[in-house]
């Protein structure tokens, strides 16, 4: 299959699937990544979220009619990837023998003031329903308009303006109560 794509002069490049692919793997790789690590808070479990989702796309990338709407397809599969990880993390939670306590501090080599300020902003970013969390940082995070939101998580522009508006104002209430 042969992609179609435009130079910088105006006109148009011939690739095949391989390479446009590939350009798209280079391009949303990364940003996809740290969009998982924001859902998962865990980067090697990002990165397998994201590489599963290329394998995904490569496998319908014959298929795809419109190569333009890859990315919003790499995005939604990801988020679907980030939720089925943290069901799956939450089942092995209930069934571990110990529970695993995890220290809410800095890690002393960070020190640095604004790592602190992320960490607590992030943990409490973790503590908002998953809808609220993942609308937060596709619009935030990766600074994607509403209209792109509500496509990766498969709502209406309105739910994902709700979640926003609901998960802003928790988000708020939690760092609040934290500087008590």
């Amino acid at each position: 299959m042969m992609a179609f794509v435009s130079t910088e002069l105006g006109g148009t490049a011939e690739l095949d699937s391989n390479d446009s692919l590939e350009a798209l793997f280079r391009e949303h790789y990364g940003s996809l990544v740290r969009l998982a690590n924001v859902l998962l808070g865990d980067p090697a479990r990002s990165q397998e979220v994201v590489q599963d989702a290329f394998v995904k796309l490569q496998v319908k990338w014959g298929g795809m009619r419109h190569l333009d709407r890859a990315p919003a397809y790499l995005r939604s599969a990801v988020l679907n990837g980030a939720r089925s990880s943290l069901r799956r993390r939450k089942v092995a939670d209930r069934h571990a023998a110990t529970a695993v306590v995890r220290s809410s501090s800095p890690s002393a080599e960070s020190g640095a003031l604004d790592a602190l300020d992320h960490r607590r902003l992030v943990a409490a970013l973790r503590r908002l329903p998953e809808r609220q969390r993942a609308a937060l940082a596709l619009r935030y995070y990766l600074d994607l308009p509403d209209a792109e939101v509500a496509s990766a998580m498969g709502i209406s522009v309105g739910s994902v303006k709700t979640h926003i508006h609901r998960g802003l104002a928790t988000l708020g209430r939690l760092v609040k109560e934290e500087d008590r």
